[in-house]
């Protein structure tokens, strides 16, 4: 059964907002490992437009190894994008979805042990409504945005987690992992 794990980088005040943070070497060494380990990444369509901002830099490398590298790790992962109106994907390893989110995750959990990462805040959310969800790795950024989008803004029910492991970067960023305690 694959592991469906929810990464996602957010302010302290809990915001989605890249904008706002700027990940360090070790953040992008920590995801670049993590999206080696997974077999496919899901995304919705506003976050799959921004991360094509790592597309050129496969061809015309930053010469920061820690972006170079996570850049290559994004560009071979298979992308599942859920838009109703993205027509066709322009990224090689990236397809619109066939079926809904639901049951893309639920054949996913029928297959072989593998990781799938989920990357967008709208399928956190619904994947976490719909008790999908068998990981979660927040990583809190030394920031406070004071406004935009937070994550878990249009949860149905309360949802209790246990904290699995934390790792502290020298950014003042923290990565803490949790699982659905049901």
């Amino acid at each position: 059964m694959s592991k469906i794990t929810a990464a996602i980088n957010l302010t302290l005040d809990g915001m989605c907002d890249h904008t706002v943070l700027s990940p360090d070497e070790a953040i992008h060494d920590h995801y670049t490992a993590l999206i080696d380990q997974a077999d496919a990444i899901l995304y919705g369509r506003v976050t799959y437009e921004l991360m094509k901002y790592w597309k050129p830099f496969i061809t015309r490398p930053s010469g920061e190894p820690a972006m170079d590298n996570f850049a290559i790790a994004i560009d071979r992962i298979p992308k599942i994008v859920f838009s109703h109106t993205l027509q066709h994907p322009d990224w090689n390893t990236a397809t619109l979805a066939k079926r809904s989110l639901e049951e893309t995750v639920q054949s996913f959990k029928q297959q072989p042990p593998g990781i799938v990462l989920v990357g967008s805040r709208s399928l956190i959310v619904t994947l976490t409504n719909l008790n999908l969800i068998d990981e979660y790795q927040l990583c809190l950024h030394p920031v406070i945005a004071g406004k935009g989008l937070t994550l878990f803004d249009q949860l149905a029910q309360r949802t209790v987690l246990r904290l699995i492991t934390t790792k502290t970067f020298s950014s003042g960023a923290i990565l803490l992992t949790y699982q659905p305690t049901q």
